[in-house]
């Protein structure tokens, strides 16, 4: 069996115009490779709905099998990546974002505000994670997880316990 395939999009229009570095973005593809993903090359999209879309459904197309977003979860007028998330997704997987919230919330209590999605679409697994690198190391704990799980499901696999 083929390892799967990754790609990490980060949502952020500073990161985007180089004004800073994508730290949430490099930890997340370097945490998907260490889980034994084969990890496509990030994208760096501002915070704007309609690109970030177009990522998304880029990779849905491309049957990318891990479409995982870094940043724009939050509480800001510029946090809309669930916005551009939602309409992609299929089959909702709440369960992931509620793992997520009760890993993280002992460390950071305002990890109950992060409104990430998850789900699949087609042959792909769509999470949305935190712009914050905790954010994403706690991501990433939940991901290695449930993540073998979905995509053996998406690949129409029987369930193995």
């Amino acid at each position: 069996m083929t390892a799967p395939r990754a790609i990490v999009i980060t949502a952020s229009s500073r990161a985007s115009q180089g004004i800073y570095g994508d730290s949430s973005g490099e930890i997340l593809a370097e945490g998907l490779t260490q889980l034994g993903f084969t990890v496509l090359p990030k994208v760096i999209v501002p915070d704007d709905q309609r690109l970030i879309a177009a990522e998304i459904r880029r990779a849905i197309d491309l049957e990318i099998e891990l479409i995982a977003t870094t940043g724009g979860t939050g509480i800001s007028p510029t946090d809309i990546t669930p916005e551009a998330t939602a309409p992609l997704i299929q089959k909702a997987l709440p369960g992931f974002n509620e793992a997520l919230r009760a890993y993280s919330r002992e460390k950071v209590p305002t990890a109950d505000l992060t409104r990430g999605l998850a789900g699949t679409s087609d042959h792909s697994f769509i999470v949305n994670l935190p712009g914050s690198p905790g954010g994403v190391r706690d991501g990433l704990v939940i991901l290695e997880r449930l993540a073998p799980h979905v995509i053996s499901q998406l690949r129409g696999e029987d369930h193995v316990r």
